[in-house]
């Protein structure tokens, strides 16, 4: 077996092989988009491929927050999650940068997304070499992936054809010249979830779709937001009540579910877009459910002629479900009045008006610069007319979501620290100011003081569960206020 490289080694390969290959392409867009998300997508690869293999270690977090280029963001999770990342992994999905690459590859008769695929395999290599060896689960996985990548050069027409690399033969073996497995179980097949299908497929016999009840009941076990609830079921029952109209022959006015979320940071949005576009799949109104989010750098391009491209692809994956839209504001805000946001908000007002019975819109972000942005246009004012507040959390309710997350990830709190606890969120709630969080400083205080408590156990000889459980007082350190960078 081969000593295993380490973090910094990771890095300075990846970093150079990676930069190495920004530096061949020529079409700004296609440099541009690979820059800034060619580290996420690595990293979410890096996330199939470890699950494919099972079993992870801290050195798998510290080969994960390797994972980045020099100027880029530097990934700090923690193992649990990184386990999270590893666990929801849900199959390949082709990166919009590919696309562009293989788009300028078709304008300038070159070939460069082909030796990307060389790049993509040789990285992934790396990342399979955490424990010093390659398995039989990981070089399928691997190879399933470039695969993919190397169909879609085919069907686009791309110069050039698959690449000899076979990472099989980069397989440990045993001296019988079996492969070493690892991970999977004997009769499991060692490939990675396929990429999604068309929109027209039906969905895996295998997935249990969440009933209607079901998914009330996890609205209903949301902390909190009452208000919300309320709107949020006074929809459903509209639709529902709609859907029962039309079934009996009756006129239905016209109606818009497209919606409006406003409120501060970390009060709930995006999670309950998420759930209403499942509600809405599970009575029927749109034809998948998911959910896409995205702010301003998801749909607006930095070249003339780019944002309504990257506009629509957007628009095409949300088909089906929900488009999210964060602090969508900041497509209209701008100072030059030839920004490029005004084409990508013209883009989804036509998606909205073309495909109004299988799409649902929601802009979201603070109060009242979404009250600015949805007068700026008349097509805004005309499509969205339905409007829900998202509160901020008091110190009570901060204090429960606080104790869902301990238990949600196997933490206890004694009665005292529990007290402490909501002792300090009242304060916080009462000291608030316009960075204020909500659940998101919640979150920087729970994952401090895990990181506090992972300190504190790994001094002890031999911790018991309950040790490797508790939070005390001393892991809250409630006095140390989160890093404002963090309320982001």
């Amino acid at each position: 077996m081969a000593k295993p490289l380490t973090p910094a080694e990771v890095h300075k390969q990846y970093d150079e092989a990676m930069t190495a290959y920004r530096r061949l392409l020529t079409d700004p867009g296609s440099r541009v988009a690979f820059g800034r998300e060619s580290d996420g997508f690595m990293r979410l690869c890096a996330c199939g491929l470890w699950k494919a293999d099972m079993g992870l270690t801290p050195t798998h977090v510290e080969y994960y927050n390797a994972i980045y280029v020099k100027g880029n963001a530097v990934p700090s999770v923690l193992y649990w999650e990184l386990t999270g990342n590893v666990q929801n992994y849900s199959g390949f999905i082709l990166p919009n940068f590919f696309r562009r690459i293989v788009q300028a590859d078709l304008e300038q008769n070159k070939s460069l997304s082909r030796r990307f695929v060389d790049t993509f395999t040789l990285m992934l290599l790396l990342f399979a070499a955490v424990d010093g060896k390659v398995s039989e689960s990981e070089a399928s996985f691997v190879n399933a992936c470039a695969d993919s990548l190397s169909r879609f050069c085919d069907s686009a027409g791309v110069a050039g054809g698959k690449t000899p690399l076979d990472v099989k033969d980069f397989v440990a073996r045993k001296e019988d010249g079996s492969p070493i497995r690892t991970g999977l179980p004997k009769d499991e097949k060692p490939t990675p979830t396929p990429p999604p299908k068309p929109s027209g497929d039906k969905p895996a016999a295998a997935e249990k779709e969440p009933t209607l009840e079901e998914l009330l009941a996890e609205l209903d076990g949301l902390c909190s937001l009452q208000k919300v609830k309320e709107d949020v079921k006074g929809l459903i029952n509209l639709v529902k009540v709609r859907k029962l109209r039309e079934q009996h022959g009756l006129p239905v006015p016209p109606l818009s579910l497209h919606l409006v979320f406003m409120g501060n940071p970390g009060t709930g949005k995006t999670t309950v877009a998420r759930l209403l576009g499942k509600l809405y799949h599970a009575i029927g109104v749109l034809s998948k459910g998911q959910l896409i989010e995205v702010d301003r750098s998801g749909l607006v391009a930095g070249f003339v002629g780019q944002t309504a491209l990257k506009a629509q692809e957007v628009v095409s994956k949300a088909m089906g479900g929900v488009l999210f839209i964060d602090e969508a504001y900041a497509l209209t805000n701008q100072d030059n009045p030839n920004d490029f946001g005004q084409e990508a908000v013209e883009v989804i007002l036509k998606a909205m008006e073309d495909h109004r019975d299988d799409l649902i819109v929601i802009v979201a972000g603070y109060t009242d610069l979404m009250t600015n942005f949805i007068h700026s246009n008349p097509g805004l004012e005309s499509r969205f007319n339905k409007y829900i507040s998202f509160e901020d959390y008091n110190g009570a309710e901060l204090a429960e979501i606080f104790r869902s997350m301990c238990k949600k990830n196997g933490y206890t709190l004694t009665p005292e620290v529990d007290k402490a606890a909501e002792e300090a969120f009242q304060l916080m709630f009462e000291q608030r100011d316009e960075n204020f969080g909500n659940a998101r400083d919640v979150r920087n205080v729970f994952e401090h003081a895990v990181s506090r408590q992972a300190n504190r156990i790994a001094s002890m000889a031999s911790p018991t569960k309950e040790d490797l459980m508790a939070l005390t007082l001393a892991d809250l350190d409630l006095e140390e206020e989160p890093d404002s960078a963090d309320r982001a």
